[in-house]
């Protein structure tokens, strides 16, 4: 008899220790979510996480499903969640200096991207142009030609008429911009914009969950969702419209389906649309030439019975990288105001 049949199963989650709850969620969450997971921690991380998983035993389902609706609950009530910017930026002051922490706290907190013109190409085109709209002509003329073109374009139409034309002969004037002049204007953004902006932006729970739930396959996500829909369905419903599901693809533009297309290995697309349904195969069936897309219905129909996990995880990778591109600008999500916030 196997050894871990003759071991009881543990009745609930609160007999676990911490330790053993993330080594639970981790072997909850499949091979694929919880690797993407594991990569990021550091080698005692990983060591003690592994010998919990290891030595963890056998959970009752129901166990399983309590641990998890613990979880969405810590997450849904932002104050019993441990881990905050506050607390880490206490943390961070007990051992290192006032502008490290200053530092540290300014990239977490900020915009995404690796330098102060990454973060500003992923503000929002509306938030920036009303920050700029109030500087100089010459400092917008410099902080447009930095950020993305397709960036720099959504923020000049939304100034002023007279005032973007100056920043727009400004920036054909422009030639190359003194060192001196390019820092000031990173350090202004840096003080008195990003880090305003930081502070003032917390992301909202029902979002984390939406990303979460996301990463379900399609069983689990159900039986987590009807559990929630039970204890509090206006927090089940407010994630159902923030998720983001490989059906949504169809917001994508024929362009944009076009550029996901050349993105995503001819392998993991077959099996994504291995069970998807006729609309699902026709809107990339239709965004390819003739040949490939005959090519791409005869490596389906070779493929053998699919794994619903396997054909979830490969739907899953699809919509990872539309939801890439969206964040690089490269292709367009069409939908309503609070889709759009949830891929940014």
């Amino acid at each position: 008899m196997p050894r871990e049949a003759l071991m009881p199963a543990k009745d609930t989650p609160k007999a676990l220790k911490g330790p053993q709850k993330a080594a639970l969620l981790m072997l909850a969450l499949g091979e694929t979510q919880a690797a993407d997971l594991i990569k990021r921690l550091d080698k005692d991380e990983i060591s003690r996480l592994s010998l919990n998983m290891a030595t963890l035993g056998r959970i009752a389902a129901e166990s399983v499903e309590d641990l998890f609706s613990e979880f969405v609950e810590a997450v849904r009530g932002t104050g019993a969640l441990v881990g905050t910017f506050d607390s880490t930026e206490r943390l961070l002051s007990k051992v290192l200096e006032h502008d490290q922490v200053q530092q540290i706290m300014e990239e977490i907190r900020g915009p995404s991207g690796r330098t102060m013109w990454d973060k500003l190409s992923n503000v929002n085109e509306g938030v920036l142009a009303n920050y700029l709209k109030n500087e100089y002509p010459q400092t917008v003329a410099v902080v447009l030609a930095k950020i993305k073109p397709v960036h720099a374009s959504k923020v000049l139409s939304m100034l002023p008429e007279n005032f973007a034309i100056e920043v727009v002969m400004r920036m054909l004037r422009m030639e190359t911009v003194q060192k001196e002049i390019l820092d000031h204007v990173e350090r202004t953004l840096r003080t008195e914009f990003i880090t305003n902006l930081s502070r003032s932006h917390r992301r909202d729970s029902h979002e984390v969950m939406a990303e979460i739930f996301n990463n379900f396959d399609r069983m689990t996500e159900g039986r987590f969702m009807s559990a929630l829909e039970e204890r509090n369905p206006s927090s089940a419903d407010r994630i159902k419209n923030l998720m983001f599901t490989f059906e949504d693809l169809q917001r994508i533009d024929g362009a944009g389906i076009q550029l996901l297309l050349r993105q995503v290995p001819k392998e993991r697309l077959a099996i994504a649309l291995k069970n998807a349904s006729d609309t699902m195969r026709e809107l990339f069936f239709s965004n390819m030439s003739e040949r490939a897309a005959k090519m791409l219905k005869e490596d389906i129909a070779a493929l053998p019975p699919m794994r619903i996990r396997d054909v979830d995880e490969a739907q899953s990778g699809v919509v990872a990288t539309a939801k890439a591109l969206a964040e690089a600008n490269e292709i367009t999500i069409a939908g309503g105001a609070d889709q759009d916030e949830a891929l940014v």
